[in-house]
């Protein structure tokens, strides 16, 4: 999650400080939680410098710094009237996985798509490599925590502008692939902790974009783009600003870390 942060600022991870309360010493947990937390930090080059270990309620604080070249950290508030809107990877796996866990899910989910989709909720894989990337290229970029809509109303008021987004470009794993479209638009739209990269550049540079994409073996869709009306607006059809758009209300809200959870 604190990797993903950077990311979303094109930074490289440079070391952590971990802050751990325990209740008792539970040396079986100790050691999965110290593996777990090193091979991810090691995978990073990102290296434990410090932090305290205390006796209290289980609680885990981390602090993760980065660093990014002078003048080139993507910000929220950098996206321009005319530019793509982006999104890696397929949103919606983790919060299909929760509601699984919750029980919500009619029918449920088959043993291979719980096991997939839990993983994509448990273990996200941050995009620090496509951050880094997008370096020089993206306008604005924020990552995908809250859920879709709602993290990019923050790019949307930093930046003073308005964006169009279509739901038929939005990119659909194969296991949302088998929900119905209701189901399916609530994880993508709403379902958060995904950890993607949500971001903006200039039309010009789709081929960079592609490329990009390409070398990290990551998926990339373009799914709107940006406008000078303030707000949000969805609609059924290709992205791009044909006549044909068909309207659709926005029914979705976020998760709210005041108000709770959507």
């Amino acid at each position: 999650v604190n990797l993903s942060d950077l990311a979303a600022c094109g930074a490289a991870p440079v070391a952590f400080t971990l802050a751990l309360t325990l209740p008792r010493v539970d040396e079986a947990w100790l050691r999965g939680f110290a593996r777990g937390l090193l091979d991810l930090a090691d995978e990073h080059d990102c290296e434990l410098i410090g932090g305290d270990t205390t006796a209290g309620p289980l609680a885990i604080g981390i602090t993760v710094m980065g660093e990014v070249p002078a003048g080139q950290a993507l910000l929220r508030s950098g996206a321009q009237v005319g530019d793509d809107l982006w999104v890696s990877g397929c949103p919606g796996e983790a919060r299909l996985a929760l509601e699984a866990f919750r029980g919500s899910l009619h029918p449920g989910l088959s043993t291979e798509a719980f096991e997939a989709t839990r993983l994509a909720m448990e273990r996200p894989d941050p995009r620090v490599a496509l951050g880094v990337g997008l370096r020089g290229l993206a306008t604005a970029a924020i990552d995908v925590s809250d859920g879709l809509l709602g993290d990019l109303g923050h790019v949307l008021r930093r930046s003073r502008v308005g964006a169009a987004l279509s739901l038929d470009a939005l990119p659909v794993s194969p296991w949302l692939a088998t929900r119905s479209s209701d189901e399916r638009l609530d994880c993508i739209l709403a379902g958060g902790d995904d950890y993607e990269l949500l971001f903006t550049t200039p039309p010009a540079q789709r081929e960079r974009v592609a490329q990009l994409g390409a070398e990290l073996g990551l998926v990339l869709s373009r799914i709107g783009q940006i406008e000078a009306e303030p707000g949000l607006r969805l609609w059924r059809g290709a992205v791009g600003t044909g006549e044909d758009r068909q309207a659709v209300p926005n029914r979705w809200s976020s998760f709210d870390h005041f108000k709770g959870g959507a």
